[in-house]
């Protein structure tokens, strides 16, 4: 089976049975059951028998996008090999939000069971999945989800604790005290008027101590961070918004329209109002309807 998600997270969990993980140019991982394997950008990528097994004819993603549909059933040629049950899904969040973790993370994060069984949170969450897709009841879909939210949330918080105390990259930034203090503040208000200094001081560190951990562990400068994290906001706003580009500017930190339209350019190679347009007419031609 062959799957695609690009600018989604896809995932597969292996409920009995054994199989291969491939994506494009890289070697086959062995998955058992009780593995749970995610790829938070949904690179293209194969669920097969064999490590060297190269029949990628058939496509998941039209299964998966049918919520309706419960189960898929695919036969090899030999009926007497062993059956393999795999729950696979994708989760959908605004990638361009997103992008410092999405960055972040390993191509594909590989969450091993033992003994042929998944690690305990992951198997209540599955044997709940279980019980609420035995019937048809109202609100299924909406609980499945947020199930869903839950496992991908565990990966994550896996994914960080496996993380070496030399890791240099957003997460590890996460679990450094100092810099997740500087981090939580840029984002719960980027409005603010933020300064390095500030920013030290929320983080209980000299000036030069806090830039320098800051650019070795996530690779920016604090305020070139702030500036990236403030168009991203900009960018969602313009996308999603009707709000005046004034009230988006002084959202993300910017006292007037021409200091904001003139980082936003430096930024996106469009002013906010060429991007706003931009937005629209993509919206648009994906819904069929007339630009």
């Amino acid at each position: 089976m062959r799957l695609n998600t690009g600018g989604l997270a896809a995932f597969h969990i292996v409920i009995s049975g054994s199989g291969w993980l491939r994506l494009w140019g890289q070697k086959s991982l062995r998955l058992n059951a009780g593995d749970m394997v995610m790829m938070a950008a949904g690179e293209a990528h194969q669920l097969q028998s064999m490590a060297d097994h190269s029949d990628v004819s058939h496509d998941l993603l039209p299964h998966i996008a049918n919520s309706s549909e419960r189960e898929l059933q695919l036969r090899g040629s030999d009926p007497s090999a062993p059956v393999t049950h795999i729950l696979s899904g994708y989760f959908r969040f605004d990638v361009e939000m997103a992008k410092p973790l999405v960055r972040a993370l390993p191509t594909v994060m590989h969450l091993q069971g033992e003994n042929g069984q998944a690690p305990p949170w992951l198997e209540i969450g599955l044997q709940f999945v279980a019980n609420e897709l035995a019937a048809e009841r109202p609100a299924q879909q909406a609980l499945v989800n947020r199930m869903a939210d839950i496992m991908f949330i565990e990966c994550m918080r896996h994914s960080i604790e496996q993380l070496s105390s030399g890791a240099e990259n957003w997460l590890r930034a996460l679990r450094d005290p100092s810099l997740s203090a500087a981090l939580t503040a840029m984002h719960a208000a980027p409005e603010k008027d933020w300064t390095v200094p500030k920013l030290a001081e929320r983080a209980c560190l000299s000036r030069s101590a806090f830039a320098d951990r800051f650019r070795k562990i996530i690779g920016q400068t604090p305020l070139g961070y702030l500036t990236d994290h403030r168009m991203r906001l900009a960018r969602w706003q313009l996308g999603h918004t009707q709000l005046p580009i004034f009230s988006i500017a002084e959202a993300v930190g910017y006292g007037s329209d021409t200091a904001f339209s003139q980082a936003f350019k430096r930024a996106t190679g469009q002013t906010p109002s060429e991007y706003r347009r931009a937005s629209a007419l993509n919206v648009a031609d994906e819904s069929g309807e007339a630009a």
